[in-house]
């Protein structure tokens, strides 16, 4: 015989198949085999028919099509013996479903058959109705499954509910037709009817608002009764599961009076004492009862207030948390973020529980416990539960410390009222996990420091005792670099020590070994040294003896191929070695900062006051480190800077700062009555975007580091973004200001502006990021006033080299641009290497309007296109 004919057993296929050792051989088998049931279909053979439909469902489960064969399910549908209809519905629910209109054709057959005189015909019916029924057939056999549902049998009633669930889902207008239906099965004493109908009218309450009053009103009590009944049963073999007699039913009848007690207080009144019976007398230690359990808390935490009962319900839920099954601790610490917001006290007995659980070695644990903690917290016992997640900080998973570290640093911030505990916390934090917290918590710990003037004796102290044990926080290196700064000499003596304090012997050389370590810490980036270096200058002030070793520190990085520290290193040198008269009015401790606007600021309030408006009419837009704005605009929103129209700045500078952000110039001459401010005011705001005050123009031959168009930066603080910092101290000093024409050597011994022919102009840094730096020579053409020359020098701060590295610039229309080729298109790393660009700029309102521009720089790192952008808003005010 073929072993692939139409008359080949299942058994026998099935062999075959098995029987091949590669994917292609079975191919072949499938092939076959479909090929021969093929021409059986095609030759109409009644007698192999329901064994080609039996090796076509078994094809496919193997996943091979077996679109050919659906016909063959109907007519098997169609004959009259019992055998050939159960093989042609098994085979119409797995080849068929309800998007295919074949099934259209078996509409009548199910009629029929729902209505056949043998119910197991009748049976077969209900199940593929119920597992492939569409809305078209629902409306259609509605009738006979509502009249099925009263039928004597009750396996034929029991498919018939859940036929009936199919169809209410479907077409859930049609759930007022089956609702007295389903009431009647809620009496049926056997349990597989009674647990489909507790199904099928919880379904009726989720569809219909008038399923959900009739059954509450008829059907409560006698649910009630049932699983009281339930609970109290004696041992039945038939039902039992691990000594619980039906568990199933026990949970699908907490759901339905979970619906039924929600938001009714009646209802809710009638199940209470059956629900703390359950609660009380089910078993914890099988799977089954805390299936039972975990449905009854639920039901206790959804329906109406009873105090007694959802502590019970919490009770629960503890014990939960004590199991050694994660997923039971899971749901448990789930259902307990719920019950947080209904009795909140009795969660917190369990609070130890809980924080167990923050240690656990699952990660879904872990996570979802922390959230409970957090949401715990209050005022009572916010400093135990923050010195618990602190202590489990040192010893926590790399992966989890960034959750940990957020969460601790928001309820330190939130339920901070003693400063004092919020510095001695954050400093723990930053000495623990500072490298996984944001720039903002370490910028907001100064500010809180700095607003405590009672406490910088005690902050420094604290600084200086982590820091001899623990460095390996980069964040918290630059907060103790800051605080040494700004108030190392308050180490000394122990200045303003408190009575909670251990007094601590630290020498002047000591405070300067602190920084001069972290200088050269190798794991320090260039924002740490950076401070360091300006902590070294202030400590030269403080420490006159220790002037000259501070001086030999600072020297050594004269040279260094970071130009950031190569510049500070000779600046501060000069100050140190040439200006002792003016450098402890220079270096004084700055100002204290404006918490409240910082605060403000951080919560997103107000806007960032070293940046430009962060936002444009076509796209976001973020704020660079120079203070410019990095727009996600498209190249022609870069073009479009201004009009030809736009009139010149009034000397207040307000109009002016219409100009530079783009604001609609009519509007700023309607309203200019309203648009003034002060002149404090614009001298702080033009201050703050690196023009320069008005007031503040070049009209000497001195060459003044504050002068306008040179980079204001303050060397006694790298946090610019925390606080303006004044200059009145130096400029109210009459020495001081003397002082400064060589403070950068070898400027002052040139021609001043006064005896040349042509301006003399500082190089400005027009833009910075932390991986590239836009340095521009400034000078003008002999000649022309109205035309700048621009030497663009290029400078790559990272560690990966730069190729296809391409400038663009744009800028508004009064002025014109003209942009020489570069000088290459690859920038070493690490600062080796240089790129310069020639730019010519001729202003057309020179002397009424000043410079601005709008960079764009392409580069690839490793293939990977990057795009850095800016506006440059610092040029000289009379270019």
């Amino acid at each position: 015989m073929n072993p692939f004919s139409s008359a080949t057993r299942l058994r026998d296929m099935i062999r075959a198949i098995r029987a091949c050792k590669t994917a292609a051989e079975e191919r072949a088998v499938v092939r076959k085999e479909c090929a021969a049931i093929r021409a059986s279909i095609d030759e109409n053979d009644q007698h192999y028919r329901h064994r080609n439909m039996s090796k076509l469902m078994f094809i496919h489960m193997l996943g091979y099509p077996t679109h050919f064969g659906q016909m063959e399910c109907l007519k098997l549908i169609s004959s009259p013996g019992f055998p050939e209809k159960r093989i042609g519905y098994l085979g119409l629910m797995l080849l068929v479903d309800e998007r295919q209109e074949v099934l259209m054709l078996v509409t009548n057959s199910l009629k029929q058959d729902l209505n056949h005189t043998n119910q197991y015909i009748v049976g077969l019916a209900l199940c593929a109705l119920g597992n492939i029924c569409s809305a078209e057939m629902a409306r259609d056999l509605a009738p006979e499954i509502e009249r099925l549902l009263q039928f004597r049998d009750p396996n034929i009633r029991k498919k018939a509910a859940l036929c009936s669930l199919r169809i209410i889902k479907k077409v859930p207008d049609l759930a007022e037709n089956f609702v007295n239906p389903a009431t009647a099965l809620l009496r049926e004493k056997h349990h597989g009817v009674l647990i489909t109908g507790v199904q099928l009218c919880t379904e009726l309450c989720k569809v219909s608002s008038e399923a959900l009053e009739h059954i509450r009103k008829k059907c409560t009590e006698g649910l009630v009764r049932t699983l009281k009944d339930l609970a109290n049963s004696p041992y039945s073999p038939e039902y039992d599961i691990a000594g619980i007699t039906d568990p199933f039913l026990h949970i699908k009848l907490l759901r339905l009076l979970r619906a039924l007690g929600e938001g009714d207080a009646d209802a809710s009144d009638s199940m209470n004492d059956t629900l703390a019976q359950v609660a009380t007398k089910t078993e914890s230690n099988k799977v089954a009862g805390n299936a039972i359990l975990y449905e009854c808390v639920q039901t206790i935490m959804s329906i109406e207030d009873n105090g007694g009962l959802r502590v019970l319900a919490i009770n629960i839920l503890g014990r939960f948390l004590s199991n050694r099954d994660n997923n039971i601790r899971y749901v448990a610490l789930n259902m307990l973020m719920r019950a947080v917001s209904a009795d909140a006290q009795a969660v917190q007995r369990h609070r130890a529980t809980i924080l167990e659980c923050v240690k656990d070695a699952d990660a879904s644990i872990r996570k979802r416990a922390l959230e409970l903690v957090y949401v715990l917290v209050n005022e009572t016992n916010v400093k135990p539960l923050t010195k618990e997640l602190v202590d489990h900080l040192e010893v926590s998973d790399q992966d989890f410390r960034e959750d940990l570290t957020t969460k601790i640093c928001s309820i330190v911030s939130k339920f901070s009222h003693e400063k004092i505990w919020y510095i001695d916390q954050m400093l723990k934090v930053l000495s623990k996990a500072g490298n996984f917290l944001k720039d903002e918590v370490w910028h907001g710990l100064i500010v809180v420091i700095s607003n405590a003037s009672k406490l910088h004796g005690y902050s420094v102290r604290a600084l200086y005792k982590l820091f001899q044990t623990s460095t390996e926080q980069e964040t918290f290196v630059r907060v103790a670099m800051w605080c040494l700064g700004e108030y190392g000499d308050l180490l000394i003596n122990n200045v303003e020590m408190l009575d909670i304090e251990d007094p601590i012997t630290v020498t002047e050389s000591d405070a300067v070994d602190a920084v001069e370590h972290a200088l050269k810490r190798h794991a320090s980036d260039l924002t740490t040294k950076e401070m360091a270096l300006v902590a070294l200058l202030k400590l030269s002030s403080r420490f006159p003896s220790c002037a000259e070793r501070i001086r030999e520190i600072i020297i050594q990085y004269k040279g260094n191929l970071v130009l950031e520290l190569q510049q500070r290193s000779i600046e501060f040198n000069s100050i140190i070695a040439k200006h002792q008269n003016i450098s402890s009015t220079l270096v004084e401790r700055m100002p204290v900062l404006d918490e409240a606007a910082f605060n403000a600021r951080r919560s997103g309030s107000l806007p960032d006051a070293a940046s430009t408006p962060t936002s444009t009419p076509t796209g976001p837009s973020v704020s660079l480190p120079n203070g410019a704005v990095k727009s996600a605009a498209p190249l022609l929103d870069l073009l479009d800077l201004g009009a030809d129209d736009t009139p010149a700045p009034s000397s207040s500078g307000g109009d002016f700062l219409h100009d530079l952000l783009g604001v609609d110039q009519s509007f700023g001459s309607q309203q200019s009555g309203a648009t003034h401010t002060s002149k404090n005011g614009t001298d702080a705001l033009l201050d703050l975007l690196s023009i320069g005050s008005p007031s503040a123009q070049r009209n000497s031959s001195t060459i003044d580091i504050l002068s306008p168009g040179t980079s204001k930066r303050e060397p006694a603080s790298s946090l610019d973004d925390l606080s303006p910092v004044s200059h009145s101290s130096l400029e109210s000093s009459n020495a001081g200001v003397a002082s400064m024409t060589d403070l950068l050597d070898g400027f002052a011994s040139g021609p001043s502006a006064s005896e040349s022919n042509e301006p003399v102009y500082p190089s400005i840094t027009a833009f910075e990021s932390s991986s590239l730096r836009l340095t521009f020579n400034l000078s003008k053409q002999p000649g022309s006033p109205q035309t700048t020359n621009i030497q663009a020098t290029f400078m790559n701060l990272s560690s990966n080299a730069y190729t296809d590295f391409v400038f663009q610039a744009a800028v508004p229309k009064f002025l014109q641009l003209l942009l020489d080729p570069a000088s290459g298109n690859t920038l070493p790393a690490n600062g080796k290497g240089s790129l310069t660009q020639s730019l010519r700029i001729t202003n057309s309102q020179h002397g009424k309007k000043s410079l601005v521009m709008r960079i764009r720089i392409t580069y690839k790192i490793s293939g990977k296109e990057t795009l850095e952008e800016g506006q440059i808003t610092n040029f000289p005010r009379d270019l």
